[in-house]
C-alpha cells in the first residue's frame, strides 16, 4: 500500500506495488533517473529514460496525465527526482517513489529491457 511519509511530497512503494500499478491502470509512467550504463544492465520495459541529474531542466518532458512512478537502484536518487518533480509544479498526489528500485523489480523477473530498448 502506498505510503506518504511527513513532509515528502511523494507516496513510497515497492517494486511489486508498482507492477500492480503499471498493469491496472493505464496513466501510469515510470521514469528510470539512474545514469545511462546502469539504464543498459536492465531496465523497466517502456521507462522513460531521464538521468536524475536532468530531472530539472527536463521536467516538461514528464506527463503531467500520469501517475509517474520514479526508479533508481535504492530509492535515494528516485525520491530526490520525486521531490525536484513537485518542486517544478508537479502534483504531488502523482508522485510515488520505487523503495526497492530496479533490482527489486528485475528480481522478480518483471518485463525488462536491456540496452537501448524501450
Amino acid at each position: 500500500m502506498a505510503r506518504k511519509n511527513p513532509g515528502e511530497p511523494f507516496y513510497r512503494i515497492n517494486a511489486e506495488e508498482a507492477k500492480e500499478m503499471v498493469d491496472s491502470d493505464p496513466n501510469v509512467a515510470v521514469v528510470d533517473v539512474r545514469n545511462p550504463d546502469e539504464y543498459a544492465a536492465g531496465h523497466v520495459t517502456n521507462a522513460i529514460f531521464m538521468p536524475v541529474d536532468t530531472v530539472l531542466t527536463r521536467v516538461d518532458e514528464l506527463p503531467r496525465d500520469k501517475k509517474l512512478l520514479f526508479i533508481c537502484a535504492m530509492g535515494q536518487r528516485s525520491a530526490l527526482a520525486c521531490e525536484m518533480s513537485a518542486a517544478m509544479g508537479i502534483d504531488p498526489e502523482n508522485l510515488y517513489n520505487i523503495e526497492d528500485g530496479t533490482p527489486g523489480w528485475v528480481n522478480r523477473d518483471y518485463p525488462t529491457s536491456y540496452g537501448d530498448e524501450p
